[in-house]
């Protein structure tokens, strides 16, 4: 069963957690990540993107929501809130609320973000809303979790989340490495419970 991992990075950070969510998927038998991302929008409307991305994942297609058996939708945290390339590529998506094709199926979501209290829990709170409207089931990470309560960065019971410090070159810690990787299992364990 595919798993769609959708994220927007724009320097890298958010795209090597997405990594780390799609290797915790993979790591379940019989689930395959499937790494999507959308183009970057633009202040001027007459500059488009173009048709397929310059390097990394192919950009997201209608078809990637419909064949998915669950999300994981990644973002870099804009002011407490997601990017705007990821809020503009969910306000398209209509067509599929309408049809319900999501309805029903698990999601989980994840950030980054170069401040440490630069909003991260906000940013994947308001990720959750258009999935909660789309009916997917939400998939966070437990307290079981022993990395949750001694990570002294990212992760958290919402989601996994990477402190990338501003200047810094994009590293995951390990402990957040291990919580995406747990959040990634999560998602792809219930996709096949429910999709059985």
């Amino acid at each position: 069963m595919d798993i769609l991992v959708l994220y927007y990075s724009r320097h890298g950070a958010t795209r090597l957690l997405a990594d780390c969510v799609a290797q915790g998927i993979d790591s379940v038998h019989g689930a395959a990540a499937r790494l999507r991302t959308v183009p970057s929008v633009s202040p001027v409307v007459e500059v488009a993107a173009p048709k397929v991305p310059p390097a990394g994942a192919p950009y997201v297609e209608p078809i990637d929501l419909a064949e998915c058996g669950g999300i994981a939708l990644g973002s870099p945290t804009r002011f407490g809130n997601m990017a705007a390339p990821l809020k503009h590529f969910l306000d398209s998506t209509s067509g599929q609320w309408m049809s319900g094709v999501l309805a029903g199926k698990p999601a989980c979501v994840f950030t980054t973000t170069s401040s440490l209290h630069g909003g991260q829990e906000a940013t994947l709170l308001s990720m959750m809303l258009p999935l909660l409207h789309h009916g997917m089931l939400l998939v966070g990470i437990p307290y079981t979790e022993p990395d949750l309560t001694t990570t002294r960065s990212g992760g958290t019971p919402y989601g996994a989340s990477h402190f990338a410090p501003h200047g810094e070159p994009p590293g995951v810690r390990d402990e957040e490495r291990r919580l995406a990787h747990a959040l990634g299992q999560r998602l792809a364990r219930a996709a096949l419970k429910l999709g059985a």
